[in-house]
């Protein structure tokens, strides 16, 4: 099995929000997995494989997503992946010891089953590690044409693992310093014509998220931003945010 290559810098990576992101589920990742190879990771909804190289630290990954164009750059890239439904993962009970849900579930009408399945594909004792957008009042254009069924609060989230049998470990809201601005930007565009972006689960080249563009030098200082919230939330879980990240055990 071959794996994206562990210093492989990807387009998505230099994206403030991408890169905020991932450093924030690191925080968690390093908190309570060890690294090594000998433990096995399922990366639900992996799309191309975007977060392989990040994952592949803490073990060997498996991609599964419902979507076959983007798992065919996926192969082309020599990951371990296959196509299937996070509500009915086609994997043996006890496979994992940590599955991985990034900005998934929100896409799935029974999110029941999604969270159920990885319950079930789960070791005792593994790991789910959970990122979704936060507060329906911020529904936009962007949840439409990404298919969103819903956004959540972290209570929400929370009640829902620990509804399925997780006992959560750690949970933040996330993006929390951009959070005045994100929100006023999204009010303020209510009714009003937004930005056509493709979505990366329909659009032609489905491997490429799109997000609307950033400067450079606003890149750079919402890059820094996110460096500092990672930090905090080490110790800290932060009060508001347009994101929510959730790290869950199976009991």
């Amino acid at each position: 099995m071959m794996h994206t290559p562990m210093n492989v810098v990807l387009e998505e990576d230099k994206h403030w929000w991408f890169a905020s992101r991932t450093r924030a589920i690191l925080v968690y990742l390093d908190r309570y997995m060890s690294p090594g190879l000998n433990q096995r990771i399922l990366d639900v909804g992996c799309g191309a494989g975007n977060m392989t190289h990040h994952l592949a630290h803490y073990g060997q990954v498996t991609g599964v997503d419902s979507n076959s164009r983007p798992l065919e750059v996926a192969r082309q890239r020599g990951l371990q992946v296959q196509e299937g439904s996070a509500d009915d993962l086609p994997f043996d009970d006890a496979t994992f010891d940590l599955v991985t849900l990034l900005d998934v579930v929100e896409h799935v009408p029974n999110e029941h089953g999604v969270f159920s399945e990885c319950y079930r594909v789960l070791r005792p004792g593994g790991k789910l590690m959970v990122t979704v957008p936060a507060l329906m009042w911020l529904w936009s254009n962007n949840d439409v044409i990404n298919a969103h069924q819903r956004r959540y609060t972290r209570g929400e989230l929370n009640q829902k693992l620990a509804h399925h049998g997780f006992k959560v470990l750690q949970s933040s809201y996330n993006n929390f310093f951009v959070f005045p601005l994100a929100a006023s930007l999204i009010l303020a565009r209510r009714g009003r014509a937004e930005p056509e972006l493709a979505s990366p689960h329909f659009d032609d080249d489905a491997y490429q998220v799109e997000m609307e563009p950033t400067p450079a030098p606003l890149n750079t200082v919402l890059d820094g931003v996110g460096r500092v919230e990672a930090r905090l939330i080490r110790g800290v879980s932060l009060p508001i945010g347009t994101s929510i990240l959730c790290i869950a055990e199976k009991v």
